[in-house]
């Protein structure tokens, strides 16, 4: 018997078997969503036969368009199956039972990030729709304007999802709460990295950056004014170092032409709400941004 449910405590073992399974993930990266964002319903659990096979965590955030309204929205994150119960459709089963579950808590949009491009297949298969794109390129250091502008300084969640919001006001995008941006901000402290932001001549600007691996560095996003780059990047060595850094924004800037980066599919969208998916229009082009991959 399969049962698609919200989790309980009891659940949190047999979530972390299949988080570590699924994503290879260390100890303390899955603690830090345990500590600063779990609870039981932000985790919806496949049971078979009394054994979860199949969960998902989901992140409630908001998804604002400007002068149409806001809308509550779930983002799905680490959807993962058991290895040995895979091919079997019961992640299809747990996304449809969750979209039941979203719509008894008045959720009419969701929203994920599929890990590599072939989900992208497996999630269109289940609703969703390409939706939220991003600008990614890359920097190496020897490409860095020296010396550093000490622009950039570290800020708390309430900040920097504040200054965030501001910069992001005239596009359709995704809100974070500010528990969401804890996790992220734990997810940077694990390497060097974190969130920052700055005042430059034209404006505030805000960014986050994770490490990958010891040579590469992604900032998850970088939001600011036209003309932030000559500012901003000087100071990538000193807050983050790297030999590369992975830079992700909103839209193409004409000032950032040594980033040799494509305007791609990033995240996908699934309307709940009959009346709102009907009067979506699919060419409208959000951000999502940060992607808690």
């Amino acid at each position: 018997m399969i049962t698609v449910r919200p989790s309980v405590p009891e659940d949190v073992p047999a979530q972390r078997e299949l988080w570590k399974l699924a994503f290879g993930d260390s100890d303390q990266y899955i603690d830090n969503f345990y500590n600063t964002y779990y609870r039981p319903e932000r985790v919806v659990v496949l049971e078979e036969d009394g054994a979860v096979r199949s969960m998902t965590a989901w992140f409630d955030t908001t998804l604002v368009l400007p002068g149409q309204g806001e809308h509550r929205s779930a983002y799905l994150y680490a959807v993962a199956t058991h290895p040995d119960c895979r091919g079997r459709g019961l992640a299809a089963a747990l996304l449809a039972g969750a979209d039941g579950y979203f719509r008894t808590l008045g959720i009419p949009a969701v929203t994920t990030v599929p890990a590599e491009p072939s989900l992208h297949n497996f999630f269109g298969a289940n609703g969703f729709r390409e939706c939220f794109r991003i600008l990614a390129g890359s920097l190496r250091r020897e490409e860095i304007p020296l010396p550093p502008s000490n622009l950039l300084r570290p800020a708390s969640p309430e900040e920097y999802g504040r200054v965030r919001e501001e910069l992001l006001k005239d596009i359709p995008h995704i809100a974070y709460p500010e528990d969401a941006l804890a996790y992220q901000a734990g997810c940077c402290a694990l390497g060097d990295g974190g969130l920052f932001v700055g005042e430059t001549e034209s404006g505030p600007v805000c960014l986050c950056a994770e490490r990958a691996d010891g040579e590469l560095v992604i900032v998850k996003e970088l939001l600011g004014p036209a003309g932030m780059g000559r500012t901003v990047f000087p100071d990538l060595p000193r807050i983050a170092p790297a030999r590369r850094w992975e830079i992700r924004g909103p839209r193409p800037r004409d000032e950032r032409p040594d980033l040799r980066g494509n305007l791609g599919k990033f995240a996908m969208l699934k309307w709940l709400d009959p009346e709102l998916e009907s009067a979506w229009d699919w060419g409208t082009v959000g951000y999502l941004g940060l992607a808690f991959d």
